[in-house]
């Protein structure tokens, strides 16, 4: 198949890649349905009634760009997290702030310290720019916070990633650890702390704001896709000092966010009171997960996150069997992507319907193999 011939030798050099395969291509790709979609770390929950509503009142305005400086948003934001407009960078999704971020420090062949299997799409970021993974892997199925410090020291990275609480194993450290490994990463580093699911972590998991709000070489990810329910709709933002903050207006896409998003973002964040529901369904869900897990002599790892690790107590191909068998029943989830974390498959937390489907189908894939 011919392509452009004048693609840089790194773009020659890298395949097409996909980071995660969605539902959507295995349906195309095997001819099934999803009838229960529990394996994207969506909130099965759904967004507040507030938010629809607000989106449908936005829909006639999304002729327009959206407001480029994103002002109302990081106003709203500032107000709800306790700081300034200007420790704020929006973006569409964590996954595109992270692309910037990788943008910002890393040229061809400079290294960046990760854990071994976390968050594959930042990975993906990295090797796109010509970045040089240096992977640490998990200590008793958590990220290694030792272990990433020493390699922080032996390599002198530009460039450090560390999730809080972890994707794909759901576990967490507490706040105190976390702010200790962020004043330990030094100032020639910048670490990004990945805080996708903090508000689904418990309390004293999640480091104040300004605990870290000095320190210029510390960039904190959140996202509405996860609690709020709007991952559709790609809303992330970074929290850092003004500076370093201000560095993503040099690179963003400037009228990348949607309006109809800064709409849903801006209600959601309103609706505090639907947050804290949706989040006690989002852990009555887990542990119904781990009682279907437990029931079926499988082990459910602790989570903060809105999905459940399983250990299946076997190897990376008994779990694929498992997540290909169940998706013959219309019911997906996902595993990690490196040993011996792929020894777990991973069941995001969803709706009644979509737990009876889990319930039903996984004996009879476990009696099958």
């Amino acid at each position: 198949m011919s392509a452009f011939s004048r693609f840089t030798p790194l773009i020659n050099a890298l395949p097409a890649t996909v980071p995660f395969v969605g539902p959507e291509a295995i349906e195309r790709n095997r001819g099934l349905e999803v009838k229960a979609r529990i394996g994207a770390n969506e909130n099965g929950f759904g967004p507040a009634p507030s938010v629809l509503q607000a989106i449908a009142e936005a829909a006639p305005s999304t002729w327009k760009y959206n407001d480029p400086e994103n002002f109302a948003l990081k106003q709203a934001l500032a107000a709800h997290l306790g700081c300034r407009p200007e420790n704020l960078a929006i973006g569409e999704g964590i996954d595109s702030l992270l692309g910037q971020i990788v943008r910002l420090v890393i040229e061809p062949g400079f290294s960046v310290v990760t854990s071994l299997g976390a968050y594959p799409t930042f990975n993906f970021h990295v090797t796109g720019h010509g970045g040089r993974l240096v992977t640490v892997p998990y200590v008793d199925d958590r990220e290694d916070l030792d272990g990433l410090l020493d390699a922080v020291r032996r390599e002198n990275p530009p460039l450090v990633y560390f999730a809080n609480p972890d994707n794909p194993m759901g576990s967490w450290w507490n706040a105190d650890s976390v702010v200790a490994f962020a004043l330990a990463v030094p100032e020639t580093s910048l670490l990004i702390l990945d805080e996708a699911y903090c508000e689904t972590a418990p309390a004293g998991s999640t480091p104040a704001i300004e605990a870290l709000l000095d320190r210029p070489n510390v960039i904190r990810t959140r996202t509405f896709s996860k609690a709020y329910g709007l991952a559709g709709a790609r809303i992330g933002y970074a929290i850092s000092t003004p500076g370093t903050a201000a560095a993503f207006d040099k690179i963003r896409n400037h009228f990348g966010m949607a309006r109809i998003s800064t709409a849903a973002a801006l209600a959601a964040l309103a609706d505090q009171d639907y947050l804290g529901k949706v989040i006690d369904r989002i852990a009555g869900s887990r542990e119904r997960i781990a009682q279907i897990a437990r029931d079926n002599g499988l082990t459910p790892l602790p989570s903060a996150t809105n999905f459940v690790a399983i250990d299946c107590g076997r190897d990376g191909a008994y779990a694929k069997a498992i997540v290909d068998g169940l998706m013959d029943y219309g019911v997906f989830i996902r595993m990690p992507g490196v040993a011996p974390l792929n020894r777990c498959i991973r069941v995001s937390a969803g709706p009644e319907s979509d737990m009876a489907l889990l319930e039903q189908a996984l004996p009879l894939v476990l009696k099958s193999l």
